[in-house]
């Protein structure tokens, strides 16, 4: 099977001759060869979103939403199989797939949207006989570059804004399960989306590069790590682009003593473990406080001994495998080296039992207990099923840890005390705080974003401020000295 990108309404091969190969993670076969973008296909992507950018900026807010609500339909009628593409090529499991595909659908809904959220202000005999108004405008070409860990739902934290807003979009995914944003561009196409407005191109650093560096290209998307978030802001930046890069993250999730430790046993092992921790928003480090650690250790290692590991295609499967097996390799290092530097390996997870081919890219979720701040598991983001406890003896000491941490995406405190609750999610130096919730992702009519090195641009993702990313704003000012009409007409106003 070859994957091809997808440009100006078509399936497009493109002039290079790099490809790369495309992993069912299950079974650590190949599935698929992606064609990998040069700079001349990137080019015909751009030029196809360009040429198409003056009649989509045109087109009648009414039309924008007709085609968004139709899209939206086509999405949630075959969201099932964009569930399965995602599993296939990312590894995991099939509900955890379906719940990525039901988050993108409240982005894609929230987009519908549009006519509402584009009205401006006016303000009438601002000065006599004049009146100021403010409209939002489109941007032009933007760019999308979006990671493997959500392949349905972060494309779609951007490109149904992007496109409902009046821009045009060259979106490149992950080379890693490049599938889905194929599909999701010929959904688009089906629901009446004009050719170019939506294109697709595979690759690596040589299709990002061109992307960054190409001057037609207005604004650039980004989520992946922190390093490469920081190189897209930079580089982007430099050249002239509006750039919003989320980057990665070591999120805490502080336990107080008067907790329910059930529930935040199941909370952390939940939030540590789902999707084989693949997730910017995991929960990596718990901080426990004392005198609740031991309890809680024990609450957790029973938890994860029950988890069901294995093919997420199999029925009662859990947890999948890791999308690759560098991949997986490089999180198993982690693993060794929380050993060699001292930290209490509880629950082993290179010794789960696997429901699933050996050839497959697995590692069993993983505990570490008595966790030190200056340990590489605490340190790095590691990107797996690999959970950390840090012990503190206060709140404030456990505060002091999450806020001296230098990402800032996700938090979340467990307790009953609505005092501490509250004093916490006014001190945390995180974007993102769940109380009793331990991934809380917002809901499409909010933003999405961290702070400090888990963010670099002023926007965070979908909801209102990525309305006010996909749009600039001009403001008119304006006299008319004389009253004018235009004869008569009795039908009804129509919105065309």
């Amino acid at each position: 099977m070859r994957i091809t990108h997808w440009i100006g309404g078509k399936s497009w091969n493109g002039e290079g001759s790099r490809a790369g190969d495309v992993y069912d993670p299950a079974t650590g076969r190949v599935a698929a060869r992606v064609n990998f973008a040069d700079a001349s296909t990137v080019d015909e992507a751009v030029a196809a979103a360009r040429a198409a950018f003056t009649s989509w900026r045109g087109a009648s807010l009414a039309r924008r939403a007709n085609v968004m609500f139709a899209f939206r339909e086509l999405l949630n009628a075959r969201k099932a199989e964009l569930a399965e593409i995602v599993t296939a090529e990312h590894g995991k499991v099939l509900s955890d797939a379906a719940g990525e595909v039901q988050r993108a659908l409240e982005a894609v809904e929230f987009a519908c949207g549009v006519p509402h959220l584009l009205k401006g202000g006016f303000s009438e005999n601002a000065s006599t006989r004049v009146d100021v108004y403010s409209i939002q405008q489109p941007l032009g070409v933007v760019g999308v570059i979006s990671p493997f860990n959500f392949p349905a739902m972060v494309p779609l934290w951007f490109v149904p804004n992007a496109i409902a807003c009046g821009n045009t979009v060259v979106l490149k995914p992950s080379e890693k399960d490049p599938s889905a944003s194929v599909f999701i561009a010929e959904l688009f196409a089906e629901a009446g989306l004009p050719d170019g407005v939506l294109n697709v191109v595979h690759g690596d650093k040589v299709a990002v590069d061109r992307m960054l560096e190409h001057p037609d290209v207005k604004a650039v998307s980004f989520v992946g790590s922190t390093p490469i978030a920081r190189y897209v802001y930079e580089t982007g930046t430099r050249h002239g682009k509006r750039v919003q890069a989320l980057g990665g993250a070591k999120n805490h999730m502080v336990v107080l003593p008067d907790a329910d430790l059930d529930l935040a046993a199941d909370a952390a092992v939940s939030a540590g473990f789902g999707s084989a921790g693949e997730r910017c928003m995991a929960i990596s480090v718990v901080v426990a406080v004392d005198p609740v650690g031991d309890e809680l250790v024990a609450k957790i290692k029973e938890r994860i001994a029950a988890l069901h590991v294995g093919d997420g295609r199999r029925p009662g499967c859990e947890m999948g495998p890791l999308v690759t097996g560098a991949h997986r390799d490089r999180v198993v290092s982690y693993v060794d080296a929380g050993v060699a530097e001292g930290a209490a390996l509880v629950v082993d997870g290179r010794g789960h039992p696997i429901d699933g081919a050996a050839e497959g890219f697995w590692l069993g979720p993983t505990l570490f207990d008595h966790v030190g701040p200056d340990m590489s598991v605490y340190r790095d983001e590691i990107f797996g099923p690999v959970l950390s406890v840090l012990r503190t003896a206060t709140y404030d000491d456990a505060l002091d840890v999450v806020n001296a941490n230098p990402y800032g995406n996700g938090t979340a405190i467990f307790t009953n005390d609505g005092g501490a609750a509250r004093r916490f999610q006014n001190e945390v130096e995180v974007g993102m705080v769940g109380v009793n919730v331990p991934i809380p992702v917002p809901v499409a009519y909010y933003s999405f974003g961290g702070w400090k090195d888990s963010l670099f641009g002023d926007s965070h993702a979908y909801g209102p401020e990525g309305v006010h990313f996909f749009t600039r704003t001009k403001v008119v000012t304006g006299r008319w000295l004389d009253p004018s009409h235009g004869g008569v007409n009795l039908g009804f106003p129509q919105n065309t």
